[in-house]
């Protein structure tokens, strides 16, 4: 008799204003139908409970893997998985603030029940992970992170948003405190070595990108691909407001911003990062939480993770706006503007 495939799901009750909770029987009930014998975790606040659980089904022979929750528990389960030899596919259910990775999948967002049926269409990508080795509490770390990888002073803009705030207004409590920091960019020397060479000079902020959606905005890296087992490398080379504030026009009007010359956009498989100044710190974000210190080394492992996605949307390269998008968009336009008229 052939073995029924088993699927567990993941879920952080709390994310989203708790929709996950109260829509787990119907999700079930769903894959269920798909051929799937099911079963739910619901993850508590300790540490690393999402991300021990996914070890823990994957070596207990899981078929798939069901992360439902924010940008933060979808990590956590990559991370449960990504270090073992044999990993299980892996599915998301998006109920977080901003969704990237989901974004980038084209999996349906805020609607559990719609993320659950699109499993069925039984499409999938060999997604890129990336692999990040930095210095963490004085010892060396390794984890892994499936969207982005950052550095530089508004990377601190993830880290100063409380969470309560982050759930309450979306976006836009991104944009508020976004524009908050933009007075106090700073200009950090550094060294990245990568595949085409090596790049010496400063920056005021480093992007290391899986995908091509970064905090909602599609257009920041708009040619990154999700399986071609290549980061995209993206280097501000100024600390000027001003000219940072340009930049960013150029973000929301349509990515016109890899053309400008205080940007480096490198394609390469590893980098290294280090800061030429030792006394200065260079924190690491990784997905949207701190992931060590530099210097840090970070290769792309190819085509490691089979996850579902509705690859017929994923294709399409055209900039998905959504009305809440276009909303954020124009705030932080309006920012910009009353900064450029104030200082």
């Amino acid at each position: 008799m052939k073995r029924r495939k088993r699927a567990r799901l993941i879920y952080n009750p709390t994310s989203g204003q708790e929709i996950m909770k109260k829509n787990v029987a119907e999700v079930l009930d769903i894959l269920e139908g798909f051929g799937y014998e099911t079963s739910a975790f619901r993850t508590t606040p300790e540490k690393d409970s999402a991300k021990n659980e996914a070890t823990r089904a994957a070596k207990t022979g899981f078929d798939l893997v069901i992360a439902a929750g924010g940008d933060g528990t979808i990590n956590e389960v990559v991370n449960g998985i990504a270090p073992l030899p044999h990993r299980p596919k892996m599915a998301i259910i998006p109920t977080g603030t901003t969704n990237d990775y989901a974004r980038a999948l084209k999996v349906p967002r805020g609607n559990p029940i719609e993320a659950a049926k699109m499993i069925g269409k039984n499409q999938t990508v060999l997604m890129d992970i990336g692999h990040a080795k930095t210095i963490k509490h004085d010892q060396a770390h390794e984890s892994y992170f499936i969207n982005i990888a950052a550095a530089g002073t508004l990377t601190e803009l993830t880290y100063s948003v409380p969470s309560q705030l982050k759930t309450m207004f979306g976006y836009l409590a991104y944009v508020v405190k976004g524009a908050e920091l933009l007075p106090r960019v700073q200009f950090t020397p550094v060294r990245v070595q990568h595949d085409g060479g090596v790049f010496e000079g400063k920056v005021s902020m480093i992007f290391v990108a899986l995908t091509n959606s970064i905090g909602g905005f599609e257009q920041i890296v708009p040619d990154a691909k999700l399986d071609d087992g290549q980061f995209t490398l993206l280097m501000v080379k100024t600390g000027n407001l001003f000219e940072i504030l340009h930049l960013i026009r150029q973000v929301l009007d349509g990515g016109k911003h890899i053309n400008s010359p205080k940007i480096e956009y490198i394609k390469t498989r590893s980098l290294k990062i280090k800061s030429l100044i030792s006394q200065n710190r260079l924190l690491l974000n990784l997905d949207g939480e701190y992931g060590g210190d530099a210097p840090v080394e970070l290769t792309n492992l190819a085509n490691h993770i089979e996850i579902f996605a509705d690859t017929d949307k994923v294709s399409n390269e055209a900039i998905t706006v959504d009305t809440k998008l276009s909303e954020m968009t124009q705030n932080f336009m309006d920012e910009i503007t009353h900064f450029e008229e104030t200082i």
